[in-house]
């Protein structure tokens, strides 16, 4: 064998090891969406991706609706969300999608991040919305997560009891590990254990009905003033228990997620540093049963608070910010780009 010829095998195997080895892997560009901005969520339901919310300047929420058909790779604007919130959120259940808590303006004075305890039932077959049971503690920046046909709400951030003042800078806002879980069927909510670690912008899954949470910021829903941790915490509700997992090789926060083949992948994602202000393009997938993770082909545009979600075996990932906190005139670099890691599925 030349030395070229086992250079480029073993180049290869490196590139394959790293990028997880039972998947092959490419990124498509798909149809932008026809308004880009951050902060956005995204979830798959009924075989579409819906994409909520999205951030203006002096945070003044969005509040849009849309849907993408993967069949005809195009968008529709739906109904606008009855509450303008940001930084709520989602879970899916039944074809339909569930948004809790999040923040939204004060009616008169200076902009700033007010929790809010709401809760909301969407229908996309209709575009219709029903209010449901308030969530028992208003934060944002929380997971919620659907299994057995309940949905669990942890963790987030929201203002410390008794906080008091004219004005309270959203950076006030610090986490909690809180856990509850909602019934859809009698419209009520109980308690569980709390996540040990609290932390907000996490991204989080279901494997095997486990919730896994990964990654998010300790302290303050605001990067200046909060901490990226890499760590990974595994629920079961069957014995109400958390344990500790292998920690995500990169610590990151306001990534996006979404659960394929009993893997979590999350992308993307912000850091802040005295120094620079920035976003990630890493993409990495950790396995629950091997309790490890693999390294993916990094995004095509790096970006935090965008939209992701699976549609079949394809990752979508979709607008979001390309700098961290820049929420003023002149400054916003919010993306309406679409960009779709592809699996082959063997």
């Amino acid at each position: 064998m030349t030395s070229r010829k086992f250079f480029r095998q073993a180049a290869a195997i490196f590139l394959c090891l790293l990028s997880g080895g039972a998947f092959a892997q490419k990124w498509n560009t798909a149809a932008p969406i026809p308004q880009g901005a951050e902060e956005v969520y995204g979830i798959p339901a009924n075989g579409k991706l819906y994409v909520f919310g999205g951030l203006a300047l002096a945070w003044k929420p969005i509040g849009m609706v849309m849907e993408y058909d993967p069949a005809k790779n195009t968008w529709t604007r739906k109904k606008d969300m009855p509450a303008y919130h940001h930084h709520f959120a989602l879970a899916e259940l039944n074809g339909r999608i569930y948004m809790f808590g999040g923040y939204t303006l004060p009616p008169a004075g200076q902009p700033t991040w007010i929790p809010v305890d709401n809760s909301w039932e969407y229908d996309p077959q209709t575009d219709n919305w029903k209010a449901l049971a308030p969530v028992p503690q208003a934060r944002g920046s929380a997971n919620a997560l659907t299994v057995n046909g309940k949905i669990h709400l942890i963790g987030g951030a929201t203002l410390p009891a008794g906080l008091k003042g004219d004005y309270i800078h959203p950076s006030r806002n610090v986490s909690v590990g809180t856990h509850e879980v909602y019934d859809p069927a009698a419209n009520t909510w109980s308690k569980r254990a709390d996540l040990p670690t609290a932390r907000n912008h996490a991204a989080g899954g279901v494997i095997d009905n486990r919730i896994v949470i990964a990654g998010g910021r300790t302290g303050s829903v605001f990067i200046p003033n909060a901490f990226n941790v890499d760590l990974v915490e595994e629920y079961d509700p069957a014995s109400d228990q958390w344990t500790l997992k292998a920690p995500m090789p990169t610590p990151r926060s306001a990534t996006a997620w979404g659960v394929n083949n009993g893997r979590l992948f999350v992308a993307g994602g912000e850091i802040r540093h005295r120094d620079f202000w920035a976003t990630y393009s890493t993409v990495e997938a950790f396995d629950l049963k091997s309790n490890s993770w693999s390294r993916l082909p990094p995004m095509p545009m790096p970006r935090h608070g965008l939209a992701g979600g699976f549609l079949g075996n394809n990752f979508h990932l979709v607008s979001g910010s390309l700098q961290s906190g820049t929420n003023v005139p002149g400054l916003l670099t919010s993306t309406d780009r679409h960009d779709v890691l592809v699996f082959d599925g063997k």
